[in-house]
């Protein structure tokens, strides 16, 4: 994520990159491959509920949007939805990662 100095400056460009960068993990996550079985759990779970709330936006969102004119409706369509909608995907590919290891560790804690 190489960003300029005059992106760099700006909260919003920044949020908006990261928000569609599924390769980074939220501030203090850890690898997930070198992960407990607890470490899986708590950050999964963080995940789920980042979704959950992701998702809900996204609804009200599209809710709002039903109510605005076409002008207004078709700006919140270039502008604030993809935001969410990659801010949505990060989040379900992140807590997959952490799912994946979850499943990991009960296969390993199985075949013991």
């Amino acid at each position: 994520m190489n960003l300029g100095e005059e992106e760099s400056d700006r909260p919003d460009i920044v949020a908006a990159i990261r928000g569609g960068d599924d390769s980074l993990g939220m501030l203090d996550e850890i690898d997930p491959t070198s992960a407990s079985m607890e470490q899986a759990l708590f950050w999964r779970n963080i995940y789920t509920e980042i979704l959950e709330m992701e998702e809900s936006v996204l609804a009200r969102i599209r809710q709002l949007m039903a109510q605005q004119s076409p002008q207004a409706r078709r700006e919140v369509e270039l502008t604030n939805v993809p935001v969410v909608v990659a801010q949505v995907e990060r989040f379900r590919f992140r807590r997959g990662l952490w799912a994946t290891q979850v499943e990991a560790h009960e296969r390993d804690g199985l075949s013991s």
